[in-house]
């Protein structure tokens, strides 16, 4: 019989529990919530209702001036500068719009010299610069004094999606639908492009926090990006005028099991926070890059995530028209850290019995006796992959029309039909990733 958890694994879990917690909904918005923004005062969302909405960080009320109207369509991005005076939106009426804080005013209004829709806007970290993207590729460096165009670009495919300045604001990287990863330095010179992720890009993030990638002076920061593959990528970027560019791939953070639409770093680049279609927001430690909580509190696709700068304040935005607001405690945070190895520990010590009743806990049953079958323990568990289940347990891992598979064996056949491998099981699972994306596609068209 599968094991209860000891105490000391009672207490981890309830460190786990009480790391992080809600503590004010807004639900303000008619439509899905695409993106929110923190100030040092200030949160802003904006939505596909055509707005923008400012609350107080000290209460969470809604300003007097809040909502901000202007746009004609979907309000799909927004961020504040960096003394929060200023706020800036885009939207699918291929405009770019900034908004005076304190009072709500329109400062300026600058349209994407294409007139296609713009999907991201980011502040330089000098705030002098404002860069626009676009679902026709272009991306513009505003003058963020003047409001005039100082430099235009463009990617060779895709729409422009996903857009982040590294801290010391010497470039800055975009993403696109096609999924690749374009480097710019300040002059708006492309420094370096490639594939980040299969069927599209879709947000990117720098961490605040210089890493060491051992060469002596050269200063490098962490950056995330996420897309419709399901992962989280971590990269290391380097930039010298003397030493030149480079961008390494670091690894892949494992947890959602569907496209993951947002990803954000906390101020002091400790933890690193994801958003999914699966609807869960995922809190990594970014040193470890082991899961320290998952979040399942929104009702359909998790959009957008932002950690507030300074204190340890989390915002996710969601198609289920609100805004959740989290607040972690950092004592109980340092004591989760220090334990998650604990835990690990734990599933290490399941036998097969205790295996067999996760996988039954899990709504896996069908799974036990090829579990069972190749002797899978909490060790070997903790060290699958997604090939030992193909080569060794012979689960398939390829989705098939239901009614063809079925038909597939009701004439006897048990091998897969793209391997070839015998089936241990005729049992067929329902592929609920491939699910949410073609409901999330039909939802985007027919709207």
């Amino acid at each position: 019989m599968w094991r209860q958890p000891t105490c000391d694994a009672r207490d981890i879990l309830l460190q786990l529990k009480n790391m992080v917690k809600l503590i004010h909904t807004l639900a303000d918005h008619g439509d899905d919530v695409n993106c929110c923004a923190f100030s040092s005062s200030l949160l802003a969302t904006c939505s596909l209702d055509k707005t923008i909405r400012l609350y107080s960080l000290s209460d969470f009320t809604e300003l007097a001036h809040s909502p901000l109207k202007f746009h004609t369509y979907a309000v799909h991005c927004c961020c504040f500068s960096p003394s929060g005076h200023i706020l800036a939106s885009c939207s699918t009426d291929g405009t770019t719009v900034l908004w005076n804080t304190q009072n709500g005013q329109t400062l300026a209004v600058m349209v994407q010299p294409s007139g296609s829709p713009v999907r991201v806007c980011r502040f330089s970290p000098d705030s002098t610069c404002l860069v626009s993207g676009a679902a026709d590729g272009t991306v513009i460096l505003w003058n963020a004094q003047s409001y005039k165009l100082h430099r235009c670009g463009s990617v060779e495919d895709g729409s422009l999606v996903a857009c982040a300045f590294s801290p010391d604001g010497n470039l800055f990287v975009t993403g696109s639908s096609c999924g690749d990863l374009t480097v710019w330095d300040d002059k708006m010179r492309c420094l370096h492009s490639e594939k980040a992720h299969d069927l599209g890009m879709t947000c990117c993030d720098f961490s605040s926090q210089p890493v060491s990638d051992g060469e002596q002076g050269l200063q490098c920061f962490r950056l995330a990006s996420c897309g419709q593959d399901c992962q989280t990528k971590i990269w290391v970027v380097s930039f010298s005028h003397i030493l030149g560019f480079k961008l390494k791939y670091k690894s892949a953070l494992s947890g959602h099991s569907a496209p993951v639409l947002t990803c954000a770093f906390s101020y002091n680049g400790q933890m690193l926070v994801s958003g999914s279609v699966d609807k869960s927001v995922i809190v990594y430690d970014i040193n470890t890059e082991n899961i320290l909580h998952t979040l399942t509190q929104h009702t359909r696709y998790v959009t957008t995530c932002a950690f507030a700068p300074n204190i340890l304040l989390l915002a996710t935005g969601s198609m289920d028209k609100t805004v959740n607001i989290w607040q972690f405690d950092p004592e109980t945070l340092g004591q989760a850290r220090s334990t998650e190895g604990q835990l690990k520990q734990f599933t290490e010590d399941w036998s097969e019995d205790d295996v067999s009743a996760w996988l039954c806990a899990q709504d896996l049953k069908d799974l036990v006796g090829v579990f069972k079958m190749n002797n899978i323990d909490g060790r070997e568990l903790l060290n699958l992959t997604k090939e030992s289940l193909a080569d060794d347990l012979k689960i398939d891992g390829y989705s098939y029309e239901k009614e063809a598979m079925e038909n597939w064996i009701s004439k006897k056949k048990r091998t897969s039909p793209m391997t070839n491998l015998v089936l241990s099981s005729a049992v067929l699972t329902p592929n609920r990733t491939l699910k949410m994306a073609i409901n999330r596609w039909l939802e985007t068209h027919q709207k």
